[in-house]
């Protein structure tokens, strides 16, 4: 036999189309061509193929090798074709049985003695595997170990984990019906799903407006500004968001599980646990919302059905904090390149903290501002009013003195405002299938119509405040969720005007 099959995963974002490895073996002076769009990691595979083939005992043909990756239009990269071409060669040159490869997928990158090393997306190129079952068939998918635990969440494909190439060409020669050779074990997961301690929202004292303005945002999925001297706790109130957050469903984890898997940062101990991402006021647009010649998630992505934390706001570049807006509307980013276009998720709860001056102290009860107006009003200028239009929710954080740091309780729980949040959450999601803040211009038409005084508020509040009508919606998205902290079907005075509360400009602090 010269001419085998053997099929992999490809990664163009999230999608992981399949890649069909072709090998064949022909006459000729020795050579190894390797074609269909490789980029360098690819192509430096044939030299890991050759030792890792003869260091296995394997013998390496010494003829004119030709692998081709299809489909060619698209770009492979990393090394985790190596594993596949490994076994094409193997099995073209009569070395293993090539009627089992049929019912495999592999990845895998290959060190020169014959070990598995780890690839990135695994769990993505497990989904694509189990979301093709209904029109290839169900296949097993043969992965190095280090990678098997994040595919095993899938749940719905055979993962098998190998250590190294000996052990995959084991288990395929036992498929085939030598009762000699051992096979690979069907793989599960280790330690998925185990409890991770949040930090308590009882830790932070005081700050009862800031910690309300926190149980609205995490029931209904709100995004919040806080603004505050330093020092008043606002990072350790951003820090427990995530333990007041309704708990993920499956196809929360799964996606969320599946952006980190990119980027080589998910661990199965993790799973259905929502991230916290803090990143420095430093970091750059592509690393913000993803980029690179081979597009790669950003921070925006990472925090998928999680937290992003913009601490100091003024301080990032201003240019990097607008492409965010489009992200916080749509929730998804399309990152364009030359070569390829990819689309990542990006529903994530952003919460941001700021000084209301360069000094930090303009409006502080004892410490004197030493900002001039015109330098108060450059600082809060940085952010774009089309950004501050798209946060829902801004709430001051004010400073606390030395006795009522000593004086006030640690007040209530993160579990016990996680109860509230859960039952206003669960009552938005059996009425209208999102979070209020997902809600669509239709569904607020029918969900949150104010009638009568409430009209009147609303009207009154726009008219003078001088709202876009995002932000007229966004007030009624809010007042929706206070109404459903109180499981009130109806919205009622009370509940828009502490939505209006948190549309306050910015100057007022």
């Amino acid at each position: 036999m010269t001419f085998a099959v053997v099929r992999s995963r490809g990664l163009a974002g999230m999608v992981a189309p399949e890649v069909t490895v072709e090998v064949h073996l022909a006459n000729g002076l020795p050579s190894f061509t390797l074609v269909g769009l490789p980029d360098t990691e690819v192509k430096e595979a044939r030299e890991r193929v050759r030792a890792a083939l003869q260091n296995c005992r394997f013998e390496f043909p010494s003829r004119r090798i030709t692998v081709n990756l299809a489909p060619a239009e698209l770009p492979k990269e990393s090394g985790r074709f190596d594993l596949p071409i490994a076994l094409g060669i193997l099995a073209a040159g009569g070395q293993i049985p090539a009627r089992t490869l049929d019912r495999y997928e592999f990845a895998g990158e290959l060190s020169l003695s014959g070990e598995l090393r780890p690839v990135r997306g695994a769990l993505a190129m497990a989904y694509a595997v189990s979301c093709s079952a209904q029109s290839t068939g169900r296949r097993g998918f043969v992965l190095p170990r280090e990678s098997a635990d994040e595919a095993a969440l899938v749940g719905a494909v055979p993962i098998f984990a190998a250590r190294d190439l000996l052990q995959v060409v084991s288990h395929l020669a036992a498929d085939a019906g030598d009762e000699r050779a051992p096979r690979l074990a069907e793989h599960r997961p280790a330690g998925a799903g185990a409890v991770l301690s949040y930090p308590d929202l009882a830790e932070v004292k005081g700050q009862q407006a800031a910690k309300r303005a926190l149980e609205i945002a995490a029931a209904g999925g709100h995004s919040v500004l806080m603004v505050g001297p330093p020092g008043t706790g606002k990072s350790m109130l951003a820090q427990r968001l995530p333990g007041i957050l309704p708990p993920m469903t499956d196809d929360e984890a799964l996606e969320s599980a599946a952006v980190l898997s990119l980027k080589g940062q998910f661990a199965p101990q993790r799973w259905a646990t929502r991230v916290f991402r803090a990143p420095h006021h430093s970091a750059s647009g592509a690393a913000l919302v993803g980029g690179g010649s081979v597009p790669k998630p950003g921070e925006i992505s990472l925090a998928h059905c999680g937290v992003l934390f913009l601490d100091e706001l003024p301080e990032f570049d201003r240019h990097v904090l607008e492409v965010m807006r489009e992200p916080l509307e749509s929730g998804r980013i399309t990152i364009s390149r030359a070569a390829r276009q990819v689309d990542f998720p990006a529903r994530f709860q952003l919460i941001a903290a700021m000084n209301p001056c360069p000094c930090g102290y303009f409006g502080h009860r004892t410490h004197a501002c030493s900002c001039t107006p015109a330098l108060v009003a450059k600082y809060q200028d940085r952010i774009s009013g089309p950004l501050l239009d798209r946060i829902d929710m801004r709430v001051e954080v004010p400073s606390l003195t030395d006795q009522e740091l000593l004086d006030l309780p640690g007040g209530e729980t993160s579990a016990r405002v996680a109860q509230r949040v859960l039952r206003a959450h669960g009552r938005a999601r059996s009425r209208q299938g999102c979070a209020n803040a997902m809600l669509t211009g239709a569904d607020i038409d029918r969900l949150c119509r104010p009638e009568g005084a409430v009209r009147q508020l609303l009207h009154a509040a726009s008219s003078r405040l001088g709202w876009s009508a995002r932000a007229y919606h966004r007030v009624l998205k809010v007042a929706r969720t206070i109404a459903d902290l109180e499981d009130a079907d109806e919205l009622a005075t009370a509940h828009v005007a502490e939505a209006i509360q948190y549309r306050r400009s910015l100057r007022e602090n």
